[in-house]
């Protein structure tokens, strides 16, 4: 018999944030993209928001660590890992990702190679 999985999940916030290795980037920031994913057994069907991951929470935690200038987005995806992990004990696996819209490189745009 398979255990049954719930997923409770964010998709697409955007952010402006300061984020970035470079003095600059912390200057003039950047726009970013993150979805936060939770995965858990539920322990029963009683209509409790207690009974699940609140998505309020999970966009609650992402705006806080999104305003909390840091380096390395590995950083950022750790700081929001360990909160929903602090605030939800139950959940057995979590997803993050940031994308970073504008990152500082030298091209914007990829060039196709002739063959």
């Amino acid at each position: 018999m398979s255990q049954l999985k719930q997923t409770v999940a964010l998709r697409d916030v955007k952010c402006f944030a300061l984020h970035g290795y470079y003095s600059e980037e912390q200057l003039i920031g950047n726009h970013f993209v993150i979805d936060l994913e939770t995965e858990f057994s539920p322990k029963g069907f009683d209509d409790e928001l207690s009974q699940t991951v609140n998505y309020e929470d999970l966009n609650t935690i992402i705006l806080s660590e999104m305003k909390n200038t840091q380096k390395l987005l590995e950083t950022v995806l750790n700081n929001i890992i360990s909160k929903v992990i602090v605030l939800y004990p139950f959940v057995e696996t979590i997803n993050v990702s940031i994308k970073k819209l504008n990152p500082p490189m030298p091209v914007k745009l990829a060039i196709p190679l002739l063959n």
